[in-house]
């Protein structure tokens, strides 16, 4: 008996069928693996973990620390939001995503940081990097120390943007870590994450993750993520009502499916966290940029079970030498004189904000509405450890010893009646105040009151801290001053570059 002949069709047909499989096999294989983690935002409690401590590729999840290291040095004076940062010709040759900027070509910090924060543009990122440390490679060890700080144990960063590169690599629990962060150390930026558009300076960019800001409720940021190597991830965050939730993802075969698994674990927060629970911010790590102190070896415990503990390198939080001029003798207290002075009356200040934080319940819970631009409306100043501190000036023993001797005649003093003091009114003919910002918490409003009073004694004293709950966000002011202290008060903030304006009657 003879076989059926195999026409050349049937051949055609099974070699088309084995190169599928030859394609799809390796596909399937080298599918990025998958990782989450569910976080209340509020206390850090975890919530879900699955796969969190593999070390797997963030992609551009890493943009995230990028900008946390921007802020910080914006914040501690080593660039400015309106610096004009020179496009170098690698930070223009990275990979999309991108703005498309030019060798050579000069932008200003703000629109870089927005570029990154909303369309997770790569030259971006690289640029930012260069314009700080002087090369990604420099940044991005300042990143690691950072990370390191921080409690990310299993994170090491190579470049500035994300793109796989070998030893680059993150957790699920590093990057939810991380996102808690970025909400409550820098909550004056936070709003960035959430911009569906935003003028990069050359052209207007849109979100990388819109889709979910439009259909999840609450939904804010934080960041998104891909690479062939990593997959689809993202790290996102929702508010309803007090509760806030993180949802980290690594591993998603599309940006729909993502997204919905995404949506699944903040349903599983929310559905998880209580209604009430108090705020605790994570402790913000030591300023590890320049100016800090020497480097310091301090031990760490890794926390994911069977591993060995580890020394990591922990730059001292103590600042070496001033990033501002030192003020004439005899002038006013400066803002980089702040911290050692808050240092000085901590206790009473730390006391003071845990009352608030009781009181208000709000540990800061950034507001979505988009500020105009990424900058700080008032200057916040860190409470870093002091070198030394700040002793009362002594009185001349001189002074003292006639004190001593001086002596009072016995005169009667009228009878009067008995009377129940209160607290003297500072308003009387005082209807005018200034306003030092606009916070997304009463907690960081009243912080900045408290450090703005010790910064500028001289001119606020007497005045009322008060804050105001408006619309989008919380009013930090002084109060009960006449016009002519009010104008004094604003000039003197102003000519420090501490925003401020003044607050009429009514």
């Amino acid at each position: 008996m003879t076989g059926r002949r195999r026409t050349p069709g049937h051949f055609g047909l099974l070699i088309f069928m084995f190169v599928w499989l030859m394609v799809l096999v390796p596909l399937s294989v080298a599918a990025a693996p998958y990782a989450a983690m569910v976080m209340d935002a509020r206390n850090g409690k975890v919530l879900h973990a699955q796969n969190a401590d593999t070390r797997l590729h963030p992609a551009s999840l890493t943009k995230m620390m990028t900008l946390y290291v921007v802020f910080e040095a914006v914040q501690n004076g080593e660039i400015t939001m309106d610096t004009l940062v020179t496009v170098s010709r690698k930070a223009a040759s990275e990979e999309p995503s991108k703005l498309g900027l030019r060798p050579g070509q000069k932008i200003k910090l703000r629109y870089l940081v927005r570029a990154a924060a909303v369309k997770s543009a790569n030259d971006a990122a690289t640029a930012m990097a260069e314009a700080i440390e002087g090369s990604e490679a420099a940044f991005a060890r300042r990143m690691n120390r950072t990370a390191q700080a921080m409690g990310m144990t299993r994170t090491t960063f190579k470049n500035a943007h994300g793109l796989t590169e070998s030893g680059h690599l993150s957790t699920a629990r590093d990057m939810t870590i991380l996102g808690r962060h970025v909400i409550y150390d820098y909550p004056q930026y936070y709003n960035l994450f959430s911009r569906k558009t935003a003028d990069a300076g050359v052209r207007q960019v849109s979100h990388t993750n819109s889709r979910l800001l439009n259909s999840y409720k609450g939904a804010d940021g934080i960041k998104t993520g891909y690479t062939r190597a990593a997959g689809f991830n993202l790290v996102a965050s929702a508010e309803r009502g007090k509760e806030r939730v993180i949802a980290t993802v690594f591993g998603g075969r599309s940006t729909a499916s993502r997204n919905a698994r995404v949506e699944e674990l903040l349903d599983l927060g929310f559905k998880k966290s209580p209604a009430w629970a108090n705020n605790r911010a994570p402790k913000a790590p030591p300023y590890l940029g320049k100016g800090a102190g020497a480097v310091v070896v301090a031990k760490t415990s890794d926390p994911v079970p069977g591993t060995r503990a580890k020394s990591i390198r922990v730059a001292s939080a103590a600042v070496t030498r001033s990033l501002r001029p030192q003020a004439r003798p005899g002038s006013v207290v400066t803002p980089g004189m702040v911290a050692p002075i808050v240092a000085s009356v901590g206790k009473d200040i730390e006391r003071e904000l845990q009352e608030i934080a009781m009181v208000s319940d709000t540990a800061p819970s950034p507001i979505p509405d988009a500020a105009p631009d990424p900058v700080p409306e008032a200057m916040v100043v860190s409470a870093v450890a002091p070198t030394a501190s700040i002793k009362p000036v002594q009185r001349p023993v001189g002074v003292a010893a006639a004190a001593a001797t001086l002596t009072f005649k016995d005169t009667p003093t009228p009878a009067r009646k008995a009377e129940v003091v209160t607290r003297l009114s500072t308003s009387g003919g005082r209807h005018w105040g200034i306003n030092v910002g606009r916070y997304p918490s009463e907690y960081a409003a009243q912080k900045i009151l408290l450090q703005t009073a010790l910064a500028e004694t001289a001119s606020l004293d007497g005045a009322s801290r008060k804050v105001v709950r408006g619309k989008t966000g919380f009013d930090a002011n002084f109060m009960g001053m006449t016009r002519d202290s009010a104008e004094l008060a604003c000039r003197r903030l102003q000519a420090r570059q501490i925003t401020c304006f003044m607050v009429g009657p009514g």
